[in-house]
């Protein structure tokens, strides 16, 4: 999986770790471009990035989540990182989501941009049921992405995971967005103007430094800690 890192200082490993995944069509070069790394680097946050490519092959023949297990996810583990997000864009949500469903214990944190949350007929079934609350999915096929991930929300709570929702207002995904906004703290959502651009992707991302991170270092949490020098 072609990657650009941005680390924290060079030779040393950062203990907090977030990995990029990309929207569709789009790869690790439009987060540099649109400034992501930038926005941490300004507020001196002790965190490696690593900015993935998604190729759209490995999603249809479903090998996405391993590669992203055994070539991002484990090995920021065994450099040892401490904590590991992924934040996923647009499509790369909801291979964030897919991942957290099956590995939660692999990773600590979702940051999701605008995620692709499935089709109509899913959120139709939720919406018939009165929302998530509600809505029972049953037992549910390895295949069966889409309900599988919106189970995951449903029950977020029993999980280890910590979740961030951001998204703009006109977003073409926005009602989806909304609802799962539901099933989250007023506190795990962030909404701004606009719709499903790079412009909005990166003030939300901004926004989730500033409320999230930043936040979480002033209490002593492991999501930004100082970085330590390779042995």
């Amino acid at each position: 999986m072609r990657t650009i890192l941005e680390p924290a200082r060079r030779g040393a490993v950062a203990a907090t770790r977030v990995l990029f995944l990309p929207a569709a069509f789009t790869g690790p070069e439009d987060f540099i471009e649109a400034d992501f790394a930038g926005a941490v680097r300004r507020r001196m946050l002790q965190i490696d990035l690593v900015f993935a490519d998604m190729k759209l092959q490995h999603l249809s023949d479903r090998t996405m989540l391993r590669r992203l297990r055994h070539e991002l996810v484990l090995p920021a583990r065994a450099e040892g990182c401490v904590c590991v997000w992924i934040c996923g864009i647009s499509l790369g949500g909801y291979v964030a989501l897919a991942y957290a469903e099956r590995y939660s214990s692999e990773i600590d944190g979702l940051c999701l941009l605008a995620p692709y949350l499935g089709n109509y007929i899913v959120t139709g079934e939720i919406e018939r049921a009165h929302g998530l609350d509600s809505w029972q999915p049953g037992e549910l096929a390895q295949d069966d992405e889409e309900r599988r991930l919106w189970r995951f929300i449903k029950s977020h709570r029993n999980h280890s995971v910590r979740l961030h929702l951001g998204f703009g207002q006109e977003d073409r995904f926005a009602h989806s967005h909304r609802m799962m906004a539901h099933a989250l703290r007023p506190e795990q959502v962030d909404t701004v103007p606009g719709g499903h651009e790079w412009p909005v992707w990166r003030e939300l991302w901004e926004n989730f430094l500033d409320t999230r991170v930043i936040a979480a270092t002033e209490l002593g949490e492991p999501l930004a800690v100082n970085a330590r020098p390779r042995s």
